[in-house]
């Protein structure tokens, strides 16, 4: 007798997938994808994750085919981080006061933008040292540097120096802050190496120098004028271990590579597009992998 289940047909299983995605350029150098791909493989989610080359010329182009694809969300980073804003339907309270975004998030037809750069930051900085009542030093005026500015002075920094080669766009964080905050900011011209004051306790990088494949770029800074005390960061997360990081390394400084702030973002914007918290450690080792860094230090 014939097996009549032989032709039976398993139940179909769900071949469409819930897209995420950053949009940026250059976006090839850009790791993200690795550490967000591990997190769905981990906790069994129904989602992927595409890194996109898009220009400027083209970002509202590709805004609309995430919408018409019926994305769940993207991420934004250089050069669209505030560009963007005009693209979408709301923005959430964090990233009205920045004025810039780095993560998109669809609420049912509604596209609304947040921005986890700064919380994200502020995570990695807290493990190392409480941010009140000190002394900032950020190098940029972009919309990372605002975002952390933002959230530093929320978390009670008495004051923050922006260094910048934009008189313009510094002085518009300047005011940010000065006017939203309770953090006094101030704007210093980045014209030729510039020397980081005695009494600054945290130094930040949140310019792209450095970033890979540019790796041997220097930022133009007086590197003698860094001194053991000063806790010093670096956003760009690739490579991990920039010169700036190297440099303050040696000098004895306590350090935060741009991983850790990439990571906590990330977390924060895969709970705004899944409601998963997922498990950092698990984002920090794929990164690690993929970067060849000794994932056993």
């Amino acid at each position: 007798m014939e097996n009549s289940n032989k032709n039976k047909l398993k139940p179909s299983p769900d071949f469409l997938p819930q897209l995420t995605a950053c949009f940026a350029q250059p976006a090839a150098e850009n790791p993200t994808v690795v550490m967000v791909e591990a997190a769905y493989q981990h906790h069994g989610l129904h989602f992927r994750y595409i890194t996109c080359e898009v220009s400027p010329q083209n970002l509202e182009a590709a805004v609309n085919g995430a919408k018409a694809m019926g994305w769940a969300g993207f991420n934004c980073s250089l050069p669209h981080k505030v560009a963007i804003i005009q693209h979408l339907d709301k923005l959430g309270e964090s990233a009205q006061l920045i004025g810039a975004v780095n993560t998109v998030v669809k609420q049912g037809d509604t596209w609304i933008g947040e921005n986890t750069d700064g919380k994200g930051f502020l995570q990695a900085l807290k493990k190392h040292i409480n941010p009140e009542n000190k002394h900032v030093t950020l190098f940029g005026a972009g919309g990372a540097a605002r975002a952390i500015a933002v959230e530093l002075a929320l978390a009670g920094v008495s004051s923050i120096t922006i260094v910048n080669r934009s008189k313009e766009r510094a002085q518009a964080v300047v005011a940010l802050l000065n006017n939203s905050t309770s953090a006094k900011a101030i704007y210093q011209p980045w014209t030729k190496k510039y020397a980081i004051a005695t009494s600054s306790d945290i130094v930040i990088n949140a310019t792209s120098i450095g970033l890979y494949p540019n790796i041997n770029e220097q930022l133009n800074i007086d590197f003698t004028s860094m001194t053991i005390n000063m806790l010093v960061a670096d956003c760009i997360p690739n490579p991990p271990q920039t010169h700036l990081l190297q440099t303050a390394t040696a000098k004895g400084c306590k350090t935060i590579d741009g991983l850790q702030m990439l990571v906590n973002q990330g977390v924060i914007g895969i709970k705004h597009w899944t409601g998963v918290d997922v498990d950092a450690t698990v984002m920090h080792d794929a990164l690690k992998k993929a970067l060849y860094i000794d994932t056993n230090k």
